[in-house]
């Protein structure tokens, strides 16, 4: 799979998601760090790449529906230090052998990942 890693994630994130097997390219690698939020996911859009992000807004569906994009991944983690974060990326890429973010929005959290789908309520 293709992923954009957001620039709020440490930098080995691409590392771990390439090992794994999958093209992961950094917003920081396409100088698109600080850029609106919107930017970022017309990108993803365009390239139709998967965002993975800390950044929770991408889980407002409202403006983010998960049919209109190729796919977004929140972690959701109080712990943002980047051990914490890194366990959390080794988390989605063991969810990845069995399933795939594409079309949908997955919040991966300690205990689970929740997902939002087409057609899908909450």
């Amino acid at each position: 799979m293709e992923f954009k890693v957001d620039e709020n994630l440490p930098a080995e994130t691409c590392q771990v998601l390439r090992q794994a097997g999958h093209d992961a390219v950094s917003v920081g690698d396409q100088r698109l760090g600080g850029r609106p939020d919107c930017e970022v996911a017309d990108v993803c859009r365009r390239e139709l790449r998967i965002l993975v992000t800390l950044d929770t807004d991408f889980g407002n569906i409202l403006a983010y529906p998960p049919r209109e994009y190729p796919g977004i991944v929140v972690i959701r983690t109080a712990d943002q230090a980047k051990t914490a974060v890194l366990r959390f990326i080794r988390l989605l890429v063991v969810a990845l052998e069995s399933e795939s973010p594409r079309g949908v929005l997955w919040i991966v959290e300690s205990n689970r990942i929740r997902v939002r789908g087409p057609g899908e309520a909450w």
